[in-house]
C-alpha cells in the first residue's frame, strides 16, 4: 500500500497534486493520523463507576473507546478529539470531560 492509497497528503503538497475539493478517495485511513492533539477537553474514565454497559462505544465518532472481550479497556487519546459524546451518554457518569 502506498501513501497515495492511504489517502495521505504530505505537507507542502502543491494543490495540483491533491484531489479536487480535498475529497477523501479511500476509507479506513483514520488510523494513519494522530488527531488527538486537536482537543481542548478530554474524557477521563473512572473504572470504579463503569458498569461495562458500553453505551459509549457505538456513539464515539472517532472509534476511540477501546474494548476487549466486550469490555471497555481504555480510551485512545491519539485519535479522540474530545467531543464529549461518550460522557453525555454514560448513564453511570463513569466518563467525565476535563481540560486537556
Amino acid at each position: 500500500m502506498t501513501d497515495k492509497d492511504k489517502g495521505i497528503v504530505e505537507p507542502f503538497t502543491p494543490w495540483q497534486e491533491t484531489t479536487k475539493g480535498g475529497v477523501v478517495t479511500s476509507s479506513g485511513n483514520a488510523h494513519y493520523y494522530e488527531t488527538g492533539g486537536w482537543r481542548a477537553d478530554k474524557p477521563e474514565w473512572d473504572t470504579e463507576k463503569c458498569r461495562q454497559c458500553l453505551m459509549c462505544f457505538p456513539v464515539c465518532p472517532d472509534s476511540s473507546i477501546l474494548t476487549e472481550d466486550k469490555k471497555m479497556i481504555g480510551i485512545d487519546y491519539d485519535h479522540c478529539k474530545g467531543c464529549g459524546v461518550c460522557a453525555n451518554v454514560c448513564p453511570f457518569h463513569a466518563i467525565s470531560m476535563v481540560k486537556a
